[in-house]
Protein backbone atom coordinates (compact mmCIF):
# COMPACT_ATOMS: atom_id res chain seq x y z
CA UNK A 1 0.00 0.00 0.00
CA UNK A 2 1.33 3.36 -0.85
CA UNK A 3 -0.18 7.24 -0.73
CA UNK A 4 -0.63 7.42 -4.08
CA UNK A 5 -3.55 5.20 -4.81
CA UNK A 6 -2.52 1.56 -4.19
CA UNK A 7 -4.33 -0.84 -1.47
CA UNK A 8 -7.82 -1.17 -0.29
CA UNK A 9 -10.50 1.01 -1.36
CA UNK A 10 -10.88 4.04 1.40
CA UNK A 11 -13.60 5.63 2.14
CA UNK A 12 -14.76 8.89 0.16
CA UNK A 13 -16.27 11.86 1.37
CA UNK A 14 -19.73 12.57 -0.25
CA UNK A 15 -18.98 16.31 -1.30
CA UNK A 16 -15.90 18.78 -1.05
CA UNK A 17 -15.76 22.66 -1.65
CA UNK A 18 -13.17 25.34 -1.00
CA UNK A 19 -13.32 26.95 2.10
CA UNK A 20 -14.14 30.91 0.99
CA UNK A 21 -10.24 31.68 1.91
CA UNK A 22 -9.56 28.81 -0.33
CA UNK A 23 -11.15 29.90 -3.05
CA UNK A 24 -9.84 33.16 -3.24
CA UNK A 25 -6.34 32.05 -3.32
CA UNK A 26 -7.66 29.82 -6.13
CA UNK A 27 -9.32 32.42 -7.89
CA UNK A 28 -6.22 33.97 -7.64
CA UNK A 29 -3.87 31.21 -9.62
CA UNK A 30 -7.02 30.93 -12.14
CA UNK A 31 -6.67 34.86 -12.94
CA UNK A 32 -2.50 34.55 -13.46
CA UNK A 33 -3.90 32.68 -17.00
CA UNK A 34 -5.12 34.34 -19.79
CA UNK A 35 -8.96 33.66 -21.09
CA UNK A 36 -9.24 29.58 -22.71
CA UNK A 37 -6.11 28.52 -20.59
CA UNK A 38 -7.82 28.55 -16.83
CA UNK A 39 -7.44 24.70 -16.74
CA UNK A 40 -3.45 25.16 -16.47
CA UNK A 41 -3.80 25.87 -12.86
CA UNK A 42 -5.00 22.71 -12.09
CA UNK A 43 -2.01 21.79 -10.19
CA UNK A 44 -1.93 24.71 -7.68
CA UNK A 45 -5.64 23.86 -7.02
CA UNK A 46 -5.24 20.84 -6.36
CA UNK A 47 -2.35 21.44 -4.08
CA UNK A 48 -4.70 23.72 -2.39
CA UNK A 49 -7.58 21.44 -2.16
CA UNK A 50 -5.10 18.42 -1.02
CA UNK A 51 -3.92 21.15 2.16
CA UNK A 52 -7.68 21.49 3.31
CA UNK A 53 -8.21 17.99 3.21
CA UNK A 54 -5.75 16.66 5.76
CA UNK A 55 -2.78 16.12 3.32
CA UNK A 56 -4.76 13.95 0.67
CA UNK A 57 -7.23 14.27 -2.23
CA UNK A 58 -10.81 12.80 -2.27
CA UNK A 59 -12.13 11.86 -5.59
CA UNK A 60 -14.70 14.59 -4.57
CA UNK A 61 -11.97 17.49 -4.09
CA UNK A 62 -10.35 16.28 -7.97
CA UNK A 63 -14.30 17.00 -9.08
CA UNK A 64 -14.54 20.10 -7.60
CA UNK A 65 -11.36 21.61 -9.15
CA UNK A 66 -12.09 20.23 -12.55
CA UNK A 67 -15.74 21.98 -12.10
CA UNK A 68 -14.08 25.33 -11.19
CA UNK A 69 -12.18 24.78 -14.17
CA UNK A 70 -14.12 23.55 -16.59
CA UNK A 71 -12.06 20.59 -17.22
CA UNK A 72 -13.40 17.14 -17.39
CA UNK A 73 -12.68 15.11 -14.43
CA UNK A 74 -11.00 12.06 -15.38
CA UNK A 75 -8.26 14.83 -16.66
CA UNK A 76 -8.11 16.06 -13.08
CA UNK A 77 -7.81 12.47 -12.13
CA UNK A 78 -4.70 12.32 -15.17
CA UNK A 79 -2.76 14.94 -12.97
CA UNK A 80 -3.03 13.70 -9.48
CA UNK A 81 -2.05 10.34 -10.64
CA UNK A 82 0.89 11.33 -12.16
CA UNK A 83 2.20 13.76 -9.52
CA UNK A 84 3.37 11.54 -6.34
CA UNK A 85 3.21 14.83 -4.52
CA UNK A 86 -0.76 14.16 -4.54
CA UNK A 87 -1.68 11.90 -1.95
CA UNK A 88 -4.79 9.34 -3.05
CA UNK A 89 -4.94 7.77 0.09
CA UNK A 90 -5.28 9.41 3.86
CA UNK A 91 -2.15 10.36 5.51
CA UNK A 92 -0.82 10.97 9.42
CA UNK A 93 -0.75 14.29 10.84
CA UNK A 94 3.41 14.49 9.71
CA UNK A 95 4.31 12.40 5.99
CA UNK A 96 7.88 11.27 6.58
CA UNK A 97 8.97 11.20 3.16
CA UNK A 98 12.79 9.18 3.52
CA UNK A 99 14.88 9.82 0.42
CA UNK A 100 16.40 6.66 -0.41
CA UNK A 101 18.26 7.05 -3.71
CA UNK A 102 21.53 6.69 -4.18
CA UNK A 103 23.49 10.28 -2.39
CA UNK A 104 21.35 9.28 0.40
CA UNK A 105 21.47 5.70 0.80
CA UNK A 106 25.51 5.92 0.76
CA UNK A 107 25.71 8.39 3.50
CA UNK A 108 22.82 5.96 5.44
CA UNK A 109 19.41 6.59 4.74
CA UNK A 110 18.57 3.01 5.44
CA UNK A 111 19.50 3.62 9.25
CA UNK A 112 16.93 6.99 8.78
CA UNK A 113 13.97 4.55 7.43
CA UNK A 114 14.91 1.73 9.90
CA UNK A 115 14.62 4.13 12.92
CA UNK A 116 11.05 5.36 11.83
CA UNK A 117 9.99 1.66 11.38
CA UNK A 118 11.33 0.85 14.72
CA UNK A 119 10.11 4.07 16.56
CA UNK A 120 6.80 3.72 14.70
CA UNK A 121 5.69 0.13 14.59
CA UNK A 122 4.88 1.11 10.88
CA UNK A 123 6.12 0.18 7.61
CA UNK A 124 6.52 2.17 4.93
CA UNK A 125 3.49 3.45 3.26
CA UNK A 126 1.86 2.81 6.42
CA UNK A 127 0.29 4.83 9.08
CA UNK A 128 0.72 5.04 12.59
CA UNK A 129 -2.12 3.33 15.08
CA UNK A 130 -2.77 7.47 16.64
CA UNK A 131 -2.87 8.75 12.90
CA UNK A 132 -0.06 10.77 13.62
CA UNK A 133 2.60 9.63 11.05
CA UNK A 134 2.47 8.43 7.36
CA UNK A 135 5.79 6.93 6.21
CA UNK A 136 6.61 6.64 2.91
CA UNK A 137 10.37 6.41 0.29
CA UNK A 138 10.26 9.52 -2.54
CA UNK A 139 12.86 9.76 -4.66
CA UNK A 140 16.12 12.62 -4.73
CA UNK A 141 14.80 15.56 -2.55
CA UNK A 142 17.32 17.77 -4.44
CA UNK A 143 19.16 18.26 -0.88
CA UNK A 144 21.83 15.74 -1.58
CA UNK A 145 24.72 18.00 -0.16
CA UNK A 146 23.09 17.50 3.23
CA UNK A 147 22.17 14.04 2.84
CA UNK A 148 20.79 11.94 4.64
CA UNK A 149 17.12 13.89 4.68
CA UNK A 150 13.66 13.20 5.65
CA UNK A 151 11.04 15.97 4.45
CA UNK A 152 8.54 16.26 7.17
CA UNK A 153 5.37 17.94 5.35
CA UNK A 154 7.26 20.75 3.71
CA UNK A 155 10.09 20.71 5.75
CA UNK A 156 13.59 19.10 4.90
CA UNK A 157 15.04 17.85 8.27
CA UNK A 158 19.43 17.38 7.40
CA UNK A 159 22.09 15.42 7.83
CA UNK A 160 20.18 12.86 9.84
CA UNK A 161 21.46 9.79 11.82
CA UNK A 162 19.39 7.06 13.29
CA UNK A 163 19.28 8.78 16.78
CA UNK A 164 18.41 12.46 15.69
CA UNK A 165 15.64 10.60 13.64
CA UNK A 166 13.97 9.06 16.79
CA UNK A 167 14.41 12.44 18.57
CA UNK A 168 12.44 14.19 15.65
CA UNK A 169 10.33 12.09 15.93
CA UNK A 170 9.54 12.59 19.68
CA UNK A 171 9.69 15.67 19.46
CA UNK A 172 6.65 15.84 16.58
CA UNK A 173 5.05 13.53 18.82
CA UNK A 174 4.37 16.35 21.28
CA UNK A 175 3.50 18.64 18.84
CA UNK A 176 6.86 20.54 18.48
CA UNK A 177 8.41 21.31 15.57
CA UNK A 178 12.14 21.29 15.58
CA UNK A 179 14.27 24.21 13.50
CA UNK A 180 14.17 22.87 10.15
CA UNK A 181 18.17 22.23 8.34
CA UNK A 182 20.64 20.51 9.34
CA UNK A 183 20.36 18.60 12.76
CA UNK A 184 23.89 18.12 13.21
CA UNK A 185 24.62 21.84 14.01
CA UNK A 186 26.35 22.16 10.60
CA UNK A 187 25.42 25.86 9.16
CA UNK A 188 24.25 25.55 5.53
CA UNK A 189 25.78 23.21 3.59
CA UNK A 190 29.48 23.61 5.13
CA UNK A 191 32.17 20.96 5.10
CA UNK A 192 31.13 17.85 7.76
CA UNK A 193 34.22 18.80 9.64
CA UNK A 194 34.75 22.50 9.36
CA UNK A 195 36.21 24.12 7.14
CA UNK A 196 40.11 23.48 5.78
CA UNK A 197 40.48 26.13 3.14
CA UNK A 198 40.79 29.98 3.80
CA UNK A 199 40.89 29.69 7.15
CA UNK A 200 42.88 32.96 7.99
CA UNK A 201 42.55 36.32 5.93
CA UNK A 202 44.48 35.73 2.82
CA UNK A 203 47.78 37.74 2.91
CA UNK A 204 48.54 39.55 0.10
CA UNK A 205 50.39 39.01 -2.91
CA UNK A 206 54.02 39.24 -2.57
CA UNK A 207 55.24 40.88 -5.53
CA UNK A 208 52.50 43.09 -5.08
CA UNK A 209 53.68 44.03 -1.96
CA UNK A 210 56.85 44.40 -2.50
CA UNK A 211 56.13 46.78 -5.70
CA UNK A 212 56.43 50.50 -5.03
CA UNK A 213 54.60 53.30 -7.44
CA UNK A 214 57.62 53.80 -9.10
CA UNK A 215 58.31 50.33 -9.36
CA UNK A 216 55.30 50.01 -11.80
CA UNK A 217 57.20 52.37 -14.85
CA UNK A 218 55.06 55.60 -13.09
CA UNK A 219 57.50 58.63 -14.57
CA UNK A 220 57.01 61.75 -12.30
CA UNK A 221 55.81 64.44 -14.32
CA UNK A 222 58.13 66.70 -12.92
CA UNK A 223 59.89 69.03 -14.87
Amino acid sequence: MNTHGEGPPVAQPESFAFTPDNLARAEAHIAKYPPGRQQSAVLPLLDLAQRQSSGWLPRAAMDHVGDLLGMPHIRVYEVATFYTMFNLRPVGRYLLQACTTTPCWLRGSDEIVAACKKKLGIGVGETSEDGLFTLVEVECLGACVNAPILQVNDDFYEDLDGPLTEGLIDALSVGRMPPVGSLAGRPGSAPVGGKTTLIEPPEPPALQAALQPGDRGEESNAG
